[in-house]
């Protein structure tokens, strides 16, 4: 089989925002009086925003009127933005770029299939955007992962069918989408919870990029 596109998440893969969201939560939830734990954090990876803060208003036992929700939501978002104004290119995992550099010498057509809305935003400050021939984002979708609707819009638009691409990902719901949406799955991080991959690998650093791809 040969394999045509690599089709990226943002969040954990490429860059790590998980610790801008997680303060940003965090501030949001001193407003009822919620404590947000890191651990609870880890399940909010590749959720929705408006999710992220119904299941913060669960384990906080709030009830939360429309009203509030939606003042909430655009609150944290401008917080989330502010503390990523400042990212830049050293923010850039390690090993990314050199596995970016490797793929695209191999011929892959490269796309982004983010949750996030603000992908472009983070894309420009960490200068990944001239990697991508495609950027799927929260913002071209309207169902989060595990509903393969963000992958299947990056292959459809890249031109190429599904089972040619390869996802990468760092959350079980984005294995799971890959998987729904008929492509490989390499899971970024650890093997408990991204059983469901087709390859685990911890980090790009160091990886071979023709070995990986081989399936």
């Amino acid at each position: 089989m040969m394999y045509k596109a690599c089709l990226f998440d943002l969040d954990g893969v490429l860059v790590d925002t998980a610790i801008y969201h997680f303060q940003a939560w965090k501030n949001l939830g001193k407003q009822f009086g919620y404590e947000l734990t890191e651990e609870q954090n880890e399940q909010l990876k590749g959720v929705s925003r408006v999710e992220s803060l119904n299941k913060i208003l669960d384990w906080a036992n709030y009830t939360a009127t429309q009203e509030e929700k939606s003042v909430w939501l655009i609150e944290k978002n401008e917080d989330y933005l502010r503390l990523i104004s400042n990212m830049n290119p050293s923010e850039i995992l390690p090993g990314v770029l050199s596995f970016l550099e490797q793929i695209k010498a191999l011929g892959y057509k490269i796309a982004l299939g983010s949750a996030s809305k603000n992908a472009e935003i983070i894309l420009d400050k960490t200068g990944l955007t001239p990697w991508f021939d495609l950027i799927i984002d929260g913002n071209k979708v309207s169902k989060s992962k595990p509903d393969p609707e963000v992958f299947l819009k990056g292959a459809e638009g890249l031109g190429i069918a599904p089972e040619e691409c390869i996802v990468f990902e760092d959350a079980q719901a984005g294995v799971e989408a890959a998987k729904a949406g008929n492509m490989k799955a390499i899971g970024i991080g650890e093997s408990e919870t991204l059983f469901l991959a087709d390859k685990i690998i911890p980090n790009f650093i160091g990886v071979k990029a023709a070995e990986l791809l081989q399936f």
